[in-house]
């Protein structure tokens, strides 16, 4: 498994935050599944072409840990890896982080040994692999060239 960071970069948008001008905490998880579908796609596995294989991979398990907070019109990366992973499940961890206008224009879809800019949030998703029927699946066994890609994302 790759220790790069995939980053993936957005402009926060007008309709994301509260009544506080502050971004909504329950956006951050949003910008995470944004990032692993940013993640997955860069590795070759999009999503719809896992649902063609009739292969689903729904959250069981979110968590998030806030530590500042975003505006309005901010550039943010958020930052994405698989950080754990079995034939049933796959863990993925976040770091959503404000970054300057120079590397919002230069600097998405790229891997990063690191995180960069001022850390508004990070978390994890935990996924288990299923079927159209909503039964868990082992993926190395279903989809071993999707399992190949996790194991060594290129």
């Amino acid at each position: 498994m790759t220790e790069a960071w995939h980053q993936h970069n957005m402009r926060v948008q007008y309709k994301d935050t509260d009544r506080m001008d502050v971004v909504h905490h329950g956006n951050y998880i949003t910008w995470f599944e944004v990032g692993r579908t940013e993640w997955m796609r860069h590795y070759g596995i999009a999503y719809n072409k896992m649902e063609e294989l009739g292969l689903l991979l729904p959250v069981v398990d979110v968590n998030v840990n806030y530590k500042k907070s975003a505006q309005f019109d901010d550039c943010v990366a958020i930052f994405t890896k698989a950080a754990n992973y079995s034939p049933v499940r796959l863990e993925f961890t976040y770091e959503a982080r404000k970054i300057s206008e120079e590397d919002f224009k230069h600097s998405t879809g790229k891997e990063k040994a690191e995180p960069f800019g001022e850390l508004l949030a990070k978390g994890t998703t935990m996924h288990m692999w299923v079927n159209r029927e909503w039964k868990p699946v082992r993926i190395n066994k279903t989809a071993p060239d999707v399992y190949a890609i996790v194991q060594n994302p290129k």
